[in-house]
């Protein structure tokens, strides 16, 4: 079996093997061969397929019809400088709303809740146990989420812009813009985190824009992935990670629900996570208490040998 380790694997998930020898391996621990990450993958069923097929291709038509409104009325009457401004807001905010979302999904509830559990939680459990998951999913399961809750801000969006007057329109033109930018950069937040796990192939401009933080680097997105994963969740561009965690701004918000509920953060995390984890550990028992038998067995001989011979009988329940 060969392994090919990239520098920046600091999951210890990338690997290159024959198919063959990878799915006869159990051993792997976490990733794809993981219980709870096989578990959480047959999730994604038939239905939610074609849901989030529908939901990429209306929010998709909704983008580019009011792009065209937003280029067309910025010729009329927008400004570079509160364009660049609305642009630089759009950023910081989806970066926030991604980590806030981030945060909820990872730290409570559970996949077993109705509803949400299965469509929404699903992907963030298997994400920890199987990092790089994402990799291996297409355009649509990777993005379906962020573009399913753009659908609704994009026809207030439209209707704004064919029921109001020019005038109303003019004066509303930099929040249209800004909520237009930051629909964009929630739309591809996940697509940029996919890119954080990706170590190959990967086309230069991403490279590019991790290098020079334009978007979320890999080597900043590491410090999510360290267990429990309790820090680091913005991930569009990661911008507002250290000053966030400079505050204690996550722990603080969970003592205060922990204090207010009871519960426990990340606790059905720890769950799946611990599914693989456990069968290897009994795995280990079983073959340490064998070991010990088999020890206390060949002392036992030695012992008789001493005094002369082995009965037969004890010979036959060794054997069994």
């Amino acid at each position: 079996m060969k392994v090919y380790d990239d520098e920046n694997d600091f999951n210890e998930n990338i690997f290159t093997v024959e198919k063959s020898d990878y799915e006869l391996d159990p051993d792997y621990g976490w990733g794809p061969c993981h219980e709870g990450a096989r578990e959480l993958a047959q999730l994604y069923d038939k239905n939610k397929r074609i849901f989030d097929c529908i939901s990429v291709f209306l929010s998709f038509i909704l983008l580019f019809i009011n792009g065209i409104y937003v280029v067309k009325f910025f010729i009329k009457f927008g400004t570079l400088t509160y364009s660049v401004l609305c642009g630089l807001c759009g950023i910081l905010t989806a970066d926030f709303l991604s980590g806030v979302v981030h945060w909820v999904a990872d730290t409570w509830g559970s996949t077993d809740l109705p509803i949400i559990g299965k469509n929404f939680l699903r992907p963030f459990r298997e994400h920890h146990i199987d990092p790089t998951s994402i990799t291996r999913h297409d355009f649509v399961e990777t993005n379906s989420y962020n573009f399913l809750v753009l659908i609704p801000v994009s026809v207030y969006m439209l209707w704004n812009f064919v029921t109001k007057s020019q005038e109303e329109i003019r004066s509303e033109y930099n929040w249209s813009l800004y909520l237009y930018l930051l629909g964009i950069f929630v739309a591809y937040t996940n697509q940029i985190h996919k890119w954080s796990h990706t170590y190959f192939d990967l086309p230069k401009y991403v490279v590019f824009l991790q290098k020079y933080h334009i978007v979320l680097p890999q080597r900043q997105h590491r410090y999510h992935h360290i267990a429990p994963h309790e820090t680091y969740y913005c991930i569009t561009t990661g911008w507002l990670n250290y000053p966030l965690e400079c505050i204690n701004f996550w722990s603080t918000l969970e003592r205060l629900i922990t204090n207010i509920t009871g519960y426990v953060p990340r606790s059905d995390d720890m769950r799946w996570a611990q599914k693989g984890v456990r069968k290897k550990f009994k795995e280990k028992l079983i073959n340490a208490d064998t070991q010990t038998k088999e020890m206390t067995i060949l002392k036992n001989r030695g012992d008789m040998l001493v005094n002369g011979r082995v009965p037969i009988k004890k010979q036959q329940e060794d054997l069994n």
